[in-house]
């Protein structure tokens, strides 16, 4: 057994069954292995980036450790921005990064760089194997750390190290998986229990953590009468089957979800590391718990901070709260969140706007057709905004995205390792125009791979939610444009099924076709590019700058925008 033969016999013993990458020479060791292998597969794919992005979403989706590569220099270079995704998802992801010949590492050669150096920051283990006695045992820590922290690893060896005899004659790895007790002292409870006593209008902002909660959240709720506010990421966990939930707040969210938290006296925050600091309410009281203790405190003045894990926490929390009897701030919230979420299914229209659609009617028309236990992945921009209000989660249905990372062209690389890592569920991606083109290559692994992805293209001939961005900052648009290609072709010509909706009569049709067909899809829609994805709020600078936007586009003689703008906006 040489080392490689040991570094993929480790893998499978750990359960692995997928890696995802691209060959190299200075891979060629290991993937030689793993063509041999009868328990690995070798995921092919054309760019290492969406190798990283598809292994992350295998680990979301699984919670299981997914493994990706990339040859030498280049090579796992293109691997980084993925691997930053799972590191800010804290998914357990472990990539090997192929080196330059051993020989030759510090006399910049061909292809040489340092991945000790490069991958420190995205990761929480990065070492480098050199010699052959290191392993299997470096690769067994790698597998530990990401197992066990929810996070990357990286094991960086060169091509010919990988082809030594092997010292280990066969791997040791057995992985744990922690699940301790992990709650605070009860002391504290009784001490947040005391806070939580003394307040009638609480609201509960809940987030990732609060997976495998439900039950428990939607207990504590109806014992505090308290809306329940989620964050991005915590969407697919709390919505469904939730009498108490308000939908989000945040740059994308509800107006609902805004006032549900402003209009509190005590904010409880479970599980989330939600990040704007201007939706945070500025009087209230604010208690968080999380089982990271070095995220309390981290976006909020606190006046209580445990650490914990949310399930174990509240459970343990329920008996020690009295019932709230005033059901008014509750009742508001709620009332509220119902307005909005009529006046967002009213803007949800299938009328035509100059021959355009509405993205909402889009996003509601996949929330409708689409499987009750879909994987839907969504773009960064726009198609992240009609994903978080118009599919509606269910406790089946999966939502991914790159949520933390906000990396543009992740949906399409998360559906391939959703579909290989699940191929018997409906798996659906929300693309953005610019988002798709950015990896548009990776196309061609669906159909390489037969996975039956189906792709939804929000055509807009723009990078339209960098364009709101610049309109809010008082900017007229500069390039943002998009001379798109019909994609519906060109996805015909990777031998992909094609549909193009170019007007709303069309929709309907065109997507139920695409979900109904034995294999890979893709439809482009046009949808209209002037749509705005208002704010929950809007600040003082923020309108100051839209119309120093209006004024400086009339300047610049784009009347004719403005007149798109108040077609698509104010008139829908």
């Amino acid at each position: 057994m040489n080392v490689a033969q040991l570094l993929v016999e480790t893998f499978a013993r750990a359960g692995v069954q997928n890696i995802y990458g691209l060959p190299g020479d200075s891979l060629n060791g290991i993937t030689d292995c793993i063509r041999t292998h009868p328990d690995l597969r070798w995921v092919h794919v054309r760019h290492e980036e969406t190798a990283a992005f598809a292994a992350g979403a295998e680990a979301h989706l699984t919670g299981k450790v997914a493994v990706c590569a990339g040859s030498c220099g280049p090579g796992n270079l293109h691997l980084i921005n993925g691997l930053y995704d799972c590191y800010r998802s804290r998914v357990p992801v472990v990539a090997i990064a192929a080196q330059i010949p051993s020989a030759e590492i510090g006399s910049r050669y061909f292809q040489e760089t340092n991945p000790q150096h490069i991958f420190a920051q995205c990761s929480d283990y990065c070492e480098s194997v050199s010699d052959p006695e290191q392993m299997p045992r470096v690769l067994e820590i790698a597998l530990q750390t990401a197992v066990a922290k929810r996070t990357v690893a990286v094991v960086t060896i060169p091509g010919d190290v990988a082809l030594r005899p092997a010292i280990a004659k066969a791997p040791s790895v057995r992985l744990i998986s922690p699940n301790p007790v992990l709650r605070p002292s009860d002391a504290e409870l009784s001490s947040l229990a005391e806070l939580l006593n003394g307040k009638e209008r609480i609201t509960i902002l809940a987030g990732a953590g609060c997976a495998g909660a439900h039950a428990e959240l939607i207990a504590l709720a109806s014992k505090l009468q308290a809306p329940i506010v989620h964050a991005m990421r915590g969407k697919e966990f709390i919505e469904y089957d939730n009498p108490f939930d308000v939908g989000m707040t945040g740059l994308i969210g509800f107006s609902s979800g805004y006032y549900a938290m402003m209009d509190c006296d005590l904010l409880l925050m479970l599980g989330t590391d939600f990040p704007y600091r201007q939706f945070f309410p500025e009087r209230a009281l604010v208690v968080q718990i999380d089982c990271r203790g070095e995220q309390l405190g981290r976006r909020a003045k606190l006046d209580l901070g445990l650490v914990g894990d949310v399930k174990q926490t509240i459970a343990a929390l329920v008996p020690l709260v009295q019932q709230n009897q005033n059901r008014k701030h509750l009742e508001a919230a709620v009332d509220h969140y119902k307005r909005v979420r009529k006046d967002l299914d009213h803007l949800a229209s299938p009328k035509s706007l100059g021959g355009h659609t509405h993205p909402q009617y889009v996003a509601s028309l996949i929330n409708e057709l689409a499987d009750e236990d879909a994987i839907f992945t969504c773009d960064v921009g726009s198609p992240t905004v009609w994903a978080a209000r118009y599919l509606r989660m269910n406790g089946k249905r999966r939502l991914l995205g790159s949520f933390n990372h906000g990396s543009m062209a992740n949906a399409l690389p998360h559906a391939i390792g959703a579909q290989v890592s699940h191929p018997g569920r409906q798996v659906v991606s929300l693309s953005g125009d610019g988002g798709l083109a950015m990896l548009l290559g990776d196309l061609l692994t669906l159909r390489q791979l037969n996975l039956p992805v189906k792709v939804v293209v929000f055509n807009n001939e723009s990078l339209a939610f960098v364009e709101l961005e610049m309109k809010a900052a008082g900017f007229v648009e500069f390039g943002t444009d998009l001379k798109n290609p019909d994609f519906a072709k060109l996805a015909e010509a990777a031998g992909i099924a094609g549909f193009s909706a170019e007007t709303p009569d069309q929709v309907r049709g065109a997507i139920s076709n695409a979900l109904r067909h034995d294999g890979p899809a893709l439809v482009s829609v046009s949808v209209a590019r002037q749509e705005l994805s208002m704010p929950p709020t809007i600040t003082f600078e923020q309108a100051k700058g839209f119309g120093l936007f209006m004024l400086r586009a009339v300047m610049d003689g784009r009347m004719h925008e403005l007149v798109d703008l108040a077609a698509t906006n104010l008139w829908h």
